[in-house]
């Protein structure tokens, strides 16, 4: 089968278009080659594979059998040589990445989206979790690209760091929304939403409030940010969010103030190290990359931390 492939190619080619010079068209080939091709084909297969008529090559019934046993396999071929063009032109592939659960609500699957707008054959793989098993599924090779928060627990990761400005949202209506910037003196005892205990801006906060003399009175821990804005949209106290929580916000229901001191999200890309990344993988690095710049931090106004 191999040996006489591009026999049966053209022989495919003659049925689809019903001439030979469609045949030498659709394979980029002269008319000569396609008719010595065809006349090869039936001396080795002893069959009479079409008729003429009045220019045109009729198939007989044993090549519309012929026909239909390589149909699949040829048109297996195309599919392959499809996918090597589309791998060239990084439109095909896996795209697998993992981000913290502040992203995945909207800043990454819009990222993926525009990532795979002119990529049809892209597959995707994408999941949220909490860093420390980011980092874990990156190691392990589950996944190509991960975005987490600090700190990375692995040696085997290597990382791009970020650093994100935490704002502060208030309750619709609240009087605290007079003030342009707020302070822990100004949230003295104000009701408080806040992330885990262990979290890096919860811990933060506390050490700014610490160091002003004021209470920062928590009234709710959650998980997410999102959670925590959605309870300050029902009026239930403040909270510090990050900038991909509000990217793909209403805003409604609360008002935004900047907080200082100023209090940063660190976040990091990492991929593993020693371990090849794909065209594919390297393309949206750069892109999510790009994108999370706009959003943090210049590198000059970061802080000693």
């Amino acid at each position: 089968m191999s040996s006489y492939f591009r026999h049966y190619q053209a022989f495919h080619a003659i049925i689809e278009t019903g001439t030979v010079t469609g045949a030498a068209e659709q394979l980029s080939v002269s008319q000569p080659a396609i008719s010595n091709l065809l006349g090869q084909l039936e001396r080795k297969t002893k069959l009479k594979l079409f008729e003429r008529s009045r220019g045109r090559l009729l198939p007989t019934p044993e090549a519309m059998v012929l026909f239909e046993e390589i149909d699949t396999v040829v048109r297996g071929l195309d599919h392959v040589n499809q996918a090597v063009v589309d791998l060239q032109n990084q439109k095909a592939g896996q795209l697998q990445v993992a981000t913290n659960h502040a992203m995945a609500f909207g800043f990454m699957p819009g990222e993926i989206a525009r990532f795979a707008a002119d990529k049809p054959h892209l597959t995707i793989a994408f999941q949220s979790q909490y860093s420390s098993k980011i980092q874990e599924w990156v190691i392990a090779g589950l996944f190509e690209i991960g975005i987490c928060e600090l700190p990375v627990r692995h040696d085997g990761l290597d990382r791009i760091p970020f650093f994100f400005e935490i704002m502060c949202a208030l309750p619709e209506g609240s009087p605290l929304a007079t003030h342009e910037v707020l302070t822990p003196s100004l949230l003295d005892d104000v009701p408080f939403i806040v992330m885990g205990a262990d979290h890096m801006v919860n811990r933060r906060a506390r050490e700014a409030f610490h160091r002003d003399g004021v209470n920062m009175r928590v009234r709710c821990h959650t998980d997410l940010f999102r959670n925590a804005l959605n309870m300050v949209k029902q009026g239930l106290g403040v909270t510090l969010v990050d900038p991909f929580t509000l990217s793909s916000d209403d805003r409604q229901g609360y008002v935004l103030r900047r907080f200082v001191p100023q209090i940063l999200l660190d976040v990091v890309i990492v991929t593993a190290r020693g371990r090849p990344i794909s065209a594919i993988g390297e393309q949206f690095l750069e892109q999510i990359s790009a994108s999370m710049t706009e959003l943090a931090v210049p590198p000059g106004r970061v802080p000693e931390l």
